[in-house]
């Protein structure tokens, strides 16, 4: 079988299985981050961007190839997390440039549309670092270029791109030592050739297997669904679909045999009743979450394949009602107001947990994205709070490193007058913010506030998630880790010794203050012991301690 011409129909579906396949592995791609932390998400990150991009394609109608692309790559802007997924979004955004007004695709159009996405993605990263996705996608793209000079059948053009791909993909580790030394190939470059292969599929006519689905849990996508719900501040009487609708249902062999399951169907039928759908199922068990007016024909709709396991029905016009009455009642001022009060400059950073978020606004920022290690804000996110600050100067402070190229990409597409300060970590994020002058220009404070992120080291106290060996230390899995910059130097059981390991590293003769900022895991009497420590050992050095509520890191630590 062989196929010249790609027409926009067919190309919608490549995109559709793509996003399928690169959900199906998600959660296995998360896996290969280097770093044994609790927050690798580069296939989270991924799938989230790609669903994005799929959901505006289903939203609109599919008249050409073209369109489609365009369609697509609105999407992925909009909705890219994290470095992989901004990465992911330019390479998607030259696609579609190239292929823009084109009705139908052939292969030479599909190859210079894959190397028009790799300069593009190229561009968008400051220091591209080969033994990434970026090199994944760019041998693929050289291959398929270099195919449609002598053949002009698109699957077996894509069939060499996918090829070219894994090679690729199998090389990284050879360009990237660390990924060497730890014995893993790149997350990023994982996650394309899975959207690749997901093309292919639809190319030849297979189907992408919905039973291996191993993507973010129906939990963190509620969270994901809930956040961006709460970003749209809607009254009251705009809320469409009135039930939060939870569904557990365990599969039925008598009724699957009766009435096949097909997770991309059942979602397409659910999608009539409401909206927040997520559909999330392995070979035992249905999980659905739905927005919906009428919850019980969605519960009617799952008992075709099983019997309910778990039903939970929340009024969310109650729930609204409530919680507006609750903030007309409360002396602090609503956390997130629906039309901030007009000001020249507003400071908008990231942040996860109650504890840092406070402190952020204490010291001045208008408004505090929820967010960071495991749950990177997307583009729009940043976008909404833009848009939403009433103000025409802003500074952005992403405080990671993984949500920076979000940030910058937010600030290309708005309209206002945006700067992004990079700062990779919270520590560096509150130093920035103290460098903050309201009554300076914007060129100068975002000059004030990038020299102010050198002057505070960070270290954190995490957990590690598997065996491992880097940079010669030697990690356990359930084991905490004390981690400077982006160096593990330091590694046990006991969480106050590693982070009094951790803080001999990082103080010297020059340290003035040190801050500790309390994850929701300890207790202010084990933060109150780490202070008690250090004011033992440096007396001349200053100690705060701060509740912080962060989730996954016990300790957050700033040396100045």
């Amino acid at each position: 079988m062989t196929i010249k011409i790609i027409e926009g129909e067919k190309f919608a579906q490549m995109l559709i299985e793509g996003a399928n396949n690169l959900s199906n592995n998600a959660k296995s791609i998360d896996a290969l981050n280097v770093f044994p932390v609790p927050d690798g998400d580069t296939g989270t990150n991924m799938n989230l961007t790609i669903t994005s991009g799929v959901k505006e394609v289903k939203a609109q109608s599919k008249t050409h190839t073209g369109q489609v692309a365009g369609y697509f790559a609105k999407g992925l802007l909009m909705g890219a997390r994290g470095n992989s997924g901004v990465i992911l979004s330019q390479l998607f955004r030259g696609f579609s440039k190239s292929v823009e007004g084109k009705e139908s695709i052939g292969s030479k159009d599909l190859s210079k549309a894959f190397a028009y996405g790799v300069d593009m993605a190229y561009k968008a990263v400051m220091k591209p670092v080969e033994g990434t996705i970026l090199t994944v996608a760019k041998d693929s793209a050289n291959k398929a270029v270099e195919f449609a000079k002598k053949n002009d059948d698109t699957i077996a053009l894509m069939e060499a791109v996918v090829t070219e791909a894994k090679a690729s993909l199998e090389r990284t580790p050879d360009l990237l030592p660390v990924l060497k030394e730890v014995g893993v190939v790149d997350s990023g470059g994982q996650g394309l050739v899975t959207i690749y292969e997901g093309f292919l599929a639809v190319l030849k006519g297979e189907k992408i297997a919905e039973t291996e689905v191993q993507g973010p849990s129906m939990d963190e996508l509620v969270k994901v669904e809930h956040h961006q719900s709460a970003q749209s501040h809607m009254s009251t009487e705009d809320i469409e679909f009135g039930y939060c609708t939870e569904v557990m249902v365990k599969f039925e062999e008598e009724k699957v045999e009766e009435n096949p399951y097909s997770e991309t169907d059942f979602r397409e039928e659910l999608s009539e009743h409401g909206d927040s759908l997520l559909v999330v199922s392995d070979e035992d068990l249905l999980k659905i979450h739905i927005h919906a007016e009428y919850p019980g024909n969605v519960i009617s709709a799952a008992q075709r394949y099983g019997s309910l396991v778990n039903v939970k029905i929340e009024n969310m016009r109650e729930q609204h009602t409530s919680i507006l009455q609750q903030e007309s009642h409360s002396v602090a001022a609503p956390s997130v107001p629906a039309k901030a009060e007009k000001t020249e400059y507003a400071v908008i950073t990231v942040a996860m947990g109650k504890g840092i978020s406070q402190l952020f606004k204490s010291l001045g920022a208008k408004r505090v994205i929820e967010g960071g290690q495991t749950m990177n804000p997307s583009t729009e996110d940043f976008v909404k709070a833009i848009e939403e600050s009433n103000s025409e100067k802003i500074v952005l402070l992403p405080n990671n490193g993984n949500i920076i190229m979000a940030a910058e990409q937010a600030a290309s597409v708005s309209d206002k007058d945006v700067v992004v300060v990079p700062s990779k970590s919270v520590p560096q994020g509150l130093a920035a913010l103290l460098a903050f002058n309201p009554a300076a220009d914007l060129k100068d404070n975002e000059e004030e506030m990038k020299e102010a992120l050198s002057t505070v080291k960070t270290g954190e106290v995490t957990y590690a998630v598997r065996d491992t060996s880097i940079s010669g230390v030697e990690i356990k899995k359930g084991d905490f880790m004390g981690i400077v910059e982006k160096d593990i130097v330091s590694t046990d059981s006991d969480v106050q010794g590693v982070a009094k390991e951790l803080l001999s590293k990082m103080v010297d003769e020059d340290s003035e203050i040190i801050t500790i900022i309390r994850g929701e895991d300890r207790t202010e009497e084990e933060a109150d012991e780490l202070a008690s420590y250090l004011e033992e050992q440096y007396k001349d050095v200053e100690v705060e301690v701060h509740e912080g509520n962060q989730p996954l890191y016990s300790y957050i630590i700033s040396v100045e």
